[in-house]
């Protein structure tokens, strides 16, 4: 596996979960905090584009929907502290690291 390879995988799996939060945070934003109605459109496209971003990884969709979640997973810790502001615990960074530990057993045990 080059490291060309791992960095677009990285990169697709990053663009994936933005897409996915993007998706989720915009309908939050108007439902508990009074926004326009109209973020509901931008949220499904960004919904879409998480679901066409899926069909671009390159193994079995569910091998990849488990190896994804690991990049989730560190992706809303770096959303929870940039975009809510929000400091993180000792538990947020553990909790991470042992997702992203079984994501890399995932994705290294199919090889």
């Amino acid at each position: 596996m080059s490291a060309l390879f791992l960095l677009k995988t990285l990169g697709l799996f990053i663009a994936t979960a933005i897409a996915e939060i993007v998706g989720c945070y915009l309908p939050y934003l108007w439902l508990k905090e009074g926004h326009s109605v109209w973020l509901l459109i931008p949220a499904a496209i960004s919904l879409a584009l998480f679901a066409y971003l899926l069909t671009f990884h390159p193994a079995e969709s569910g091998r990849v929907y488990a190896a994804y979640g690991g990049i989730y997973v560190l992706t809303a810790i770096v959303w929870l502290r940039i975009v809510d502001k929000s400091p993180l615990s000792n538990f947020d960074l553990i909790g991470t690291a042992f997702v992203l530990t079984g994501m890399g057993i995932l994705v290294y045990g199919w090889r």
